[in-house]
């Protein structure tokens, strides 16, 4: 396999980069290649869904982990608490619109709106994990579907 792909498909599993990065990386190759896409794109997507998978699966351990140390749980655990505290607050309208807006947050192919945060932000309100699983995958269809067609653009010389 080639190097570029290689780069691309391990940017698009990495927190802040994602899809955003990955996927032009792989298209402008594809493009320049005049090799097949959509294979890669399948590939990226689904990537990005098994890395939700696991960051659900993976999060509790890690943060009962962290919260041994001083300096997190002085800091970081206060802040969790305060916004699970008021999340609980809140909880009727989350089950009524939050994991649309999860869906909406994760589609937004801009940094910091991706798949990591999206299942970080979910894990932080107490939401219910299969539902937000659901929602941040149908958000990185769509962001997958964004940076796609924007890249082939770019690429193609359209833009």
């Amino acid at each position: 396999m080639n190097t570029q792909i290689l780069i691309g498909l391990l940017l698009s599993a990495l927190p802040f980069f994602e899809l955003r990065v990955g996927l032009p990386i792989i298209v402008e190759y594809c493009v320049r290649t005049s090799s097949i896409l959509w294979p890669y794109f399948i590939l990226l997507i689904v990537l990005d869904i098994i890395v939700t998978f696991f960051i659900f699966i993976s999060i509790d351990f890690i943060h009962k982990k962290f919260m041994l140390i001083k300096w997190y749980r002085d800091r970081i655990g206060k802040i969790l608490l305060k916004i699970q505290i008021k999340a609980k607050k809140v909880e009727i309208r989350m089950d009524k619109w939050g994991y649309l807006a999860l869906t909406f947050f994760v589609m937004i192919p801009l940094p910091v709106t991706g798949a990591w945060t999206g299942t970080l932000i979910s894990w932080t309100l107490g939401l219910n994990r299969v539902k937000s699983f659901i929602a941040i995958s149908v958000g990185i269809i769509i962001s997958g579907s964004i940076v796609l067609i924007i890249s082939l653009g770019v690429f193609n010389g359209i833009y």
